[in-house]
């Protein structure tokens, strides 16, 4: 089974992974629908956040890299409709995202990965995050 997922310069020797700090884990969205690969993808880019390709791979060959590599990988089904904060999460990119300016230049590519620090306690961004996602309904 295919999935879709977020790409930075996809092919290059700096390729990396679009994924989430969630609860001390790295999170990898594996999108079911290329179309909510795609609207995430737009999503981040109106953040100023470098612009991801969408990418299909195969479900198990992107399931044994997160494995491999010490992250979790989060099946997105067509239709997912999230039921906590966290889950919101997976149809829409926080706020705040972690500094990527320099990640292309590790010796070490990482992730790029956004930053989810405290969100449940941040009601402000909490409720920003609300709007959002109402407005996408």
């Amino acid at each position: 089974m295919q999935v879709h997922v977020l790409l930075f310069d996809a092919g290059s020797d700096a390729e990396g992974i679009h994924s989430l700090e969630m609860s001390g884990k790295t999170v990898v969205l594996l999108f079911e629908n290329p179309d909510d690969a795609e609207r995430y993808a737009g999503l981040l880019e109106a953040q100023d956040f470098p612009v991801p390709t969408v990418e299909a791979l195969d479900r198990e060959e992107i399931e044994a890299f997160c494995q491999q590599s010490g992250y979790e990988a989060r099946f997105i089904q067509a239709g997912f409709v999230p039921e906590s904060d966290e889950e919101r999460l997976f149809m829409a990119p926080p706020e705040s995202n972690r500094d990527v300016t320099t990640w292309k230049e590790d010796g070490d590519v990482a992730p790029v990965q956004d930053a989810v620090q405290d969100t449940a306690s941040d009601s402000a961004e909490l409720d920003a995050l609300r709007r959002r996602l109402e407005g996408l309904l």
